[in-house]
């Protein structure tokens, strides 16, 4: 089971990003206030759970965190700025439509850009280790393929009802036969395999 708390008695957001590696669409953020009584069993990394369980989840914590919120960055904005800086931008974003301020943020991987009047913690590998950065990294999961799905239907042949966007071999053969849509990142590679890059199936 994961561990609910860095410092007890402090209101806590967990912050985490979905969409990172991904060759095209928006990415999600997510920031978290769980509740200490959370029923927290099932919290993971959203990477190490079902599509089924996340939306089963993704339920659950919405209707009784504290408070949440999900933003996005479009693929416009993360060439302009670089997909790290997109992904700090975002999370501001998510903490910034909090309806209740944290006094601190626990924020998942080794990087981030200090949020005005609120003190972080950058955790690596955080969404296995806290429920909060679980919760955010879960919601921003969901809300992005959600989003993709929805997408697919506009330029359904890059198939991103399956792969969300993931670099997959299907998804880059579809780009060198079709081109490169509105909604891919221009500054990344599209077509080079470049770095192996894991893809978060079903």
């Amino acid at each position: 089971m994961l561990m609910r708390k860095y410092d007890t008695g402090t209101i806590e957001a967990g912050c985490d990003e979905a969409g990172r590696g991904c060759l095209a669409g928006p990415l999600f953020a997510a920031a978290v206030i769980l509740p200490e009584e959370f029923p927290g069993e099932e919290l993971n990394d959203s990477k190490q759970l079902t599509a089924r369980k996340r939306d089963e989840l993704r339920l659950l914590i919405e209707r009784q965190a504290v408070a949440w919120a999900v933003a996005r960055v479009e693929s416009e904005e993360i060439d302009r700025v670089n997909i790290l800086n997109a992904s700090i931008l975002a999370m501001h974003k998510a903490v910034a439509m909090l309806p209740v301020a944290p006094a601190l943020l626990l924020v998942d991987g080794n990087r981030f850009t200090p949020y005005p009047g609120i003190e972080h913690r950058c955790i690596v590998k955080g969404d296995g280790l806290y429920m909060s950065i679980a919760a955010a990294s879960i919601l921003a999961k969901t809300h992005r393929d959600e989003c993709m799905v929805a997408l697919h239907e506009r330029f359904p042949v890059y198939d991103w009802a399956r792969n969300k966007g993931y670099p997959t071999p299907l998804h880059r053969e579809r780009v060198r036969e079709h081109g490169a849509s509105p909604l891919h990142r221009k500054s990344f590679r599209l077509f080079d395999p470049q770095l192996k890059i894991s893809f978060p199936g079903e």
